[in-house]
């Protein structure tokens, strides 16, 4: 094992549970005699092109582990996407300082930038351990079971869309919200868990993996209401129309747009706004409510799931093994190997850089607007211990006196 100092980073959107992966790296690597000093990027590769460093060899293990169950990303983020000479100036600041390991927990772009700086060290020659921590609330990192922080957003959905169920149906109308996860449904999919009794919502689940037509969203909603009397309706925020273009496009001309050119799904309520308008337009319902669940459902603190929290942790440490006592780089990647048991595997950075995974078909409900007994079964082991339950009062009616016909 050769010496020299760790630096981990955080990068991408922050979840409930990434500081477990950067407490596993850093508690792990102090075991090391190898190690001289463990080095904290702030705010991501954007910190490291400004040398802006902790020193994590002078926190206590004590607050380490306090900060391990706060949420959100302790050394700060970026949504920096780097390209071939953003990553070579990455890589001359990490020859600068002496960096013999460099773990980067995140998702698909902070893969691919710890891909690009592995190629870089070994084309200079330089004796760099390069070691990608998954995270990422869409679970749409290929190799994994899952991904660190998905379990928990799941549970907050899952949890969200049981007590907007119970509003709904207390105070019947339609309500509809909008979910994460881009251009994965398994985020929004979530909502399933939430029903317990057969009229119980979501009564329709709309994901990116199933093209969206306006007009029988609205067939759809007409024929639940019809149904019900009421409807509760999951939509993704990455639904798109046959041509791939985000549903947003055509319910409005002023779409935000980010940084890289891209429909800003996250952050706006637009999308719920515009489906709610649609419905009231269209079917005449007075009472329409639509929410955006945004960033809320990210780091929320109340609704951590603890399967999440100790699999984030166990990423972080078996990174640093196999960093210490392997021959390559890659990415730590979850396997589930029984129900419910995990092991963990190093694969290659280029097995998951740059790609996205979706929703398998075996999880999709053959009508395209409900998930399957297999999804089912695939999600609830993650969402771990606690989680509450729903009741109802039996409805032993009384009978009338005054207007016995009615």
């Amino acid at each position: 094992m050769p010496h020299g100092k760790v630096l981990v980073a955080q990068g991408g959107g922050p979840t409930a549970v990434i500081n477990q992966s950067m407490a596993g790296v850093v508690l792990e690597a102090r075991k090391f005699r190898n190690v001289e000093l463990v080095y904290g990027a702030y705010h991501g590769v954007s910190g490291i092109i400004k040398e802006d460093f902790l020193d994590l060899t002078q926190e206590t293990s004590h607050n380490i582990e306090m900060v391990s169950g706060t949420p959100s990303s302790a050394l700060g983020s970026t949504r920096d996407k780097p390209d071939l000479r953003y990553c070579q100036e990455i890589f001359k600041v990490l020859k600068a300082h002496g960096i013999g390991y460099f773990f980067y927990i995140g998702g698909n772009d902070s893969s691919d930038t710890v891909r690009i700086v592995s190629e870089e060290a070994r084309r200079a020659d330089y004796p760099l351990r390069c070691i990608h921590i998954p995270k990422t609330i869409d679970n749409d990192l290929v190799g994994n079971d899952h991904t660190p922080g998905f379990p928990s957003a799941a549970r907050f959905v899952v949890q969200a869309f049981m007590g907007a169920n119970l509003d709904n149906a207390a105070l019947p109308g339609v309500y509809l919200a909008v979910v994460m996860g881009r251009h994965a449904g398994f985020l929004t999919a979530a909502s399933a868990l939430g029903k317990k009794f057969p009229d119980d919502g979501p009564h329709l689940i709309y994901i990116p993996e199933r093209t969206f037509s306006l007009e029988k969203f609205i067939a759809d909603v007409k024929a639940t209401h019809d149904k019900y009397g009421r409807c509760v309706i999951a939509a993704s925020e990455g639904i798109h129309d046959s041509q791939g273009n985000p549903i947003i496009t055509q319910l409005t001309r002023q779409v935000e747009r980010d940084a890289h050119g891209n429909v800003q799904l996250s952050g706006t309520g637009a999308l719920a706004d515009l489906l709610c308008d649609e419905i009231k337009r269209k079917l005449g319902i007075k009472r329409v409510r639509g929410d955006t669940f945004g960033y809320v459902q990210r780091s929320f603190v109340g609704c951590v799931s603890d399967v999440d929290q100790r699999e984030a942790r166990e990423v972080g440490e078996k990174a640093v093994q196999y960093a210490m006592w392997g021959d390559r780089d890659g990415s730590v990647a979850i396997k589930r190997t029984g129900f419910y048991s995990v092991d963990y595997q190093l694969v290659p950075l280029e097995s998951v850089a740059g790609k996205a995974r979706v929703m398998e078909d075996e999880f999709i409900a053959p009508g395209g607007t409900d998930v399957t007994d297999a999804y089912r079964l695939y999600l609830r082991p993650l969402l771990g211990s606690g989680m509450p339950d729903t009741y109802r009062l039996r409805l032993n009616r009384v009978d009338k006196i005054l207007n016995p016909s009615k």
